[in-house]
């Protein structure tokens, strides 16, 4: 099936995951930025502002000097209900940008509104518990520790799992394909391995000592880290982030401390590379993507999608039949790739028949709650 015969998931339809998002978590996380900061009046007219609109009113374009503003003008003056659901979220978070002025010139420019939502997990009780039970998990246990990034959100799921020598989860992976991307990155050889993330805090930092395993183990030889140039959505991880979450691990006691100082290293010796293009804050499909960030995910043995966001980016934010293949959805992606995600919206493919037939009959949702979860690899 094609894009064209998919339906493009809006939040049209009353009682819908995209419609929930736009209705209920988008006007609750105004208020929750609005609280943040003591804002002056100016920006906190621009967020009540949007709060209005998003409550109710017509998409508004941004300032006309805005830099960006003639990229975002395909759907101004449309219900936000309406239109594709990942334009919607991604002209959303843009908006809210504008409204803090953090590309504007003054005291606010290059504030991120998320920041203290970021920084209270960093800091929180939760991180030093699952930095600690990295100690209980083998050295050389790669299965381990990509379970620990793939459930790295999720604060119950993460190393304490892979550290009880069991994985509770397994069950409710719908798809898993960890043997063939082990298969890609065998040790000794030359591979070069990109990770394009997703949040920061809990989830980045699981991510962290996945890279480091893949190099200090000799799975990879370089690796990079893709992240947003800035702020987009409410925990995607930008540059500082990822610093902040470096810190983490070098200020840890034990195992944590030294996989923080093998990434300096990596760092310091170009082993380990850090990307932020502008296209990974774009409503688009990686379908679409500029041909200069193609170039560079052309060297990849394998380029590892974290995230649900990602994944509605590289597979299409279409209706899917769940049973579509994978591989065929991904052949426009520049290198082989690895999807790791935890479900948090409707978009699902690769899954068997006999798979889909055993979630449908469930009474609880599946496909939306982040109880379930996927490793895809395309072929």
């Amino acid at each position: 099936m094609s894009a064209d015969e998919a339906p493009v998931v809006t939040g049209a339809e009353p009682g819908s995951f995209a419609r929930s998002v736009l209705a209920e978590r988008h006007p609750a996380l105004l208020g929750r930025v609005s609280a943040a900061f003591p804002w002056p009046p100016e920006r906190r007219r621009a967020l009540d502002d949007l709060l209005g609109e998003v409550s109710g009113g017509v998409i508004a374009p941004l300032p006309a000097d805005a830099p960006d503003a003639g990229g975002w003008g395909a759907h101004v003056g449309r219900s936000w209900f309406e239109v594709p659901f990942l334009w919607a979220e991604s002209y959303f978070y843009r908006r809210l940008l504008a409204a803090t002025g953090y590309f504007e010139p003054g005291p606010w420019r290059g504030v991120d509104p998320f920041g203290p939502f970021k920084r209270d997990e960093l800091r929180g009780a939760v991180v030093d518990e699952e930095l600690a039970a990295l100690d209980a998990v083998g050295a050389s246990s790669g299965e381990a520790l990509l379970r620990g990034a793939l459930w790295g959100n999720r604060a119950d799921l993460g190393f304490r799992m892979s550290a009880s020598g069991g994985d509770p989860a397994a069950s409710h992976l719908v798809a898993d394909d960890s043997a063939r991307l082990w298969s890609r990155l065998p040790v000794g050889g030359a591979a070069e391995v990109h990770l394009i993330a997703d949040n920061a805090g809990r989830e980045l930092i699981p991510d962290l000592v996945l890279l480091d395993h893949l190099l200090h183990a000799g799975r990879a030889a370089r690796a990079v880290l893709h992240l947003k140039p800035y702020p987009y959505f409410v925990s995607d991880a930008v540059t500082a982030d990822f610093l902040a979450a470096l810190d983490r691990l070098r200020a840890a006691p034990g195992r944590a401390a030294a996989v923080g100082a093998r990434l300096w290293s990596a760092l310091s010796a170009g082993r380990l590379g850090v990307g932020a293009h502008p296209f990974f804050c774009a409503p688009s499909p990686y379908e679409a993507m500029p041909d200069d960030l193609r170039r560079d995910l052309s060297t990849a043995t394998l380029t590892i999608l974290k995230g649900d966001l990602n994944y509605r980016r590289l597979v299409g934010d279409h209706h899917w039949p769940p049973t579509t293949a994978f591989t065929d959805r991904v052949t426009h992606f520049p290198s082989p790739v690895a999807a790791l995600r935890t479900l948090k919206s409707d978009v699902v493919i690769g899954l068997t028949t006999p798979t889909l037939t055993t979630l449908e009959a469930g009474t609880t949702p599946w496909r939306t709650t982040g109880t379930h979860a996927l490793i895809q690899v395309s072929t």
